[in-house]
C-alpha cells in the first residue's frame, strides 16, 4: 500500500502534474508498482527530494535519512527499495544485511560521498589520533566503517555534543561543520565537501527574496548551504524539520532554499500554503523515477552488495548515531 488512496494521489498531484499525464502514466504505473511490492513482500522507502509522483504514489514510508535509517531497521518486509540515492540504500543494508536491498538506479550517488574516501578518513586520524570522528551519512558505506558514529543533518548538532572531547573530526560536508561550529564549544576540524545543490545557494538569493515579498516571507534553508545563507533564513533545519517547521508556523508564504522537489511534495501536503523557490535540482534524486522503480522490482535488479566486514564495522557508527538519536 502507499500512503494515498488514487483519489487523494490524483489530489496531491493536480497543482503539479497536467490531468492527462496523471490518468495516462503516472496512476498505472503506480498501481502496477503497489501490485509488485504486495506480490514480493516489499517495502518502499521515499525520500523527501524524490518527485511527488514517486514520493506519494509509491513510497510507504517517507522522510529523511535519519527517519528512512531508523525505518529500514525496524520494517518486516523481505525487501528494500530506497527511493533515494546510492549511500541512503548502502544505509539500509548496513542496519538490515539479511534483507535484500535495491536501488533504482545505480548511478543515483551523490556529491558529499564522493567528495572522501576511506583513505582519506585514515589519513586524518592519523593526523589527529584520539579524535572523534563524526561523519554525515551522505557517504559510502567504506567511510562510515571508519567513523566513530555517523549523523544527519537534523542530529549533527547533537551527535558532536554527544561526543567525548573538546576537538570532534566532522566529515564531509564543510557546510554543514560552519553551521554546526556556530552553536558548539567545540573545535571541529572539518573536510572540504559539499553538496551540489545547496552550494548553489548565496545570501544574495534570500535578501533579494525578501525585498520583493517586503517582509510578507518566511525564509527556510537547509544547513548544507552556506552559513551566510543560512544567517539570513528564519529557520534552517534538514527536511523532516522543515516539515515539522511548517506545520507549527503560522506563515503563509514560505521559501524553500533546498532541493527542488522538497518544495513540489510540500505544496501537495500544504494546499493552503505558498511556496516560493529559487529551484535547483539534485541530478542524482532525478534519476529515480516511477519507470525505474517498477522495473527494479519487476526484475528485482539493482541489489546493494557490501562486504561484511564493511558492514560490521559500519553498522557500529550507525547504530551508535540510531542510539544518540532516540533516547528514551
Amino acid at each position: 500500500m502507499s500512503l494515498v488512496t488514487k483519489d487523494q494521489l490524483v489530489q496531491k498531484l493536480n497543482p503539479i502534474y497536467l490531468p492527462h499525464e496523471i490518468e495516462e502514466r503516472i496512476i498505472p504505473l503506480a498501481e502496477e508498482i503497489n501490485r509488485l511490492k504486495k506480490e514480493k513482500n516489499a517495502v518502499i522507502l521515499g525520500h523527501n527530494y524524490m518527485t511527488p509522483d514517486v514520493f506519494w504514489g509509491v513510497s510507504d514510508i517517507i522522510g529523511d535519512s535519519l527517519y528512512l535509517s531508523k525505518m529500514a531497521k525496524e520494517t518486516k518486509a523481505d525487501m528494500i527499495l530506497f527511493n533515494g540515492v546510492h549511500f541512503m540504500a548502502e544505509t539500509a543494508k548496513i542496519l538490515s544485511p539479511e534483507k535484500r536491498v535495491l536501488i533504482a538506479d545505480l548511478k543515483a550517488g551523490c556529491s558529499l560521498a564522493e567528495a572522501i574516501t576511506r583513505d582519506d578518513v585514515k589519513a586524518l586520524k592519523t593526523k589527529y589520533p584520539g579524535v572523534p570522528v563524526v561523519t554525515y551519512v551522505n557517504c559510502s558505506a567504506e567511510v562510515k566503517a571508519e567513523t566513530d558514529v555517523c549523523c544527519t543533518s537534523a542530529n549533527a548538532l547533537q551527535i558532536v555534543n554527544a561526543v567525548e572531547g573538546d576537538t570532534v573530526i566532522f566529515l564531509p560536508d564543510e557546510y554543514l561543520a560552519g553551521n554546526v561550529r556556530n552553536h558548539t564549544t567545540k573545535t571541529i576540524i572539518s573536510h572540504p565537501g559539499r553538496c551540489m545543490v545547496h552550494e548553489m545557494y548565496t545570501p544574495e538569493d534570500i535578501k533579494s527574496a525578501k525585498r520583493l515579498f517586503s517582509g510578507d516571507l518566511t525564509v527556510i534553508t537547509h544547513p548544507e548551504c552556506h552559513e551566510d545563507v543560512v544567517k539570513e533564513a528564519d529557520f534552517s533545519g534538514s527536511t523532516s524539520q522543515m516539515v515539522d517547521f511548517i506545520k507549527q508556523s503560522k506563515t503563509n508564504k514560505i521559501m524553500l532554499v533546498t532541493e527542488c522537489s522538497m518544495g513540489d511534495n510540500l505544496r501537495a501536503e500544504f494546499p493552503e500554503k505558498e511556496f516560493v523557490s529559487t529551484c535547483q535540482t539534485c541530478p542524482h534524486m532525478k534519476k529515480i523515477t516511477l519507470e525505474k522503480v517498477r522495473d527494479a522490482l519487476l526484475k528485482e535488479q539493482y541489489e546493494i552488495f557490501l562486504d561484511e566486514e564493511v558492514i560490521r564495522l559500519a553498522q557500529k557508527s550507525v547504530n551508535r548515531m540510531l542510539e544518540l538519536s532516540y533516547k528514551k
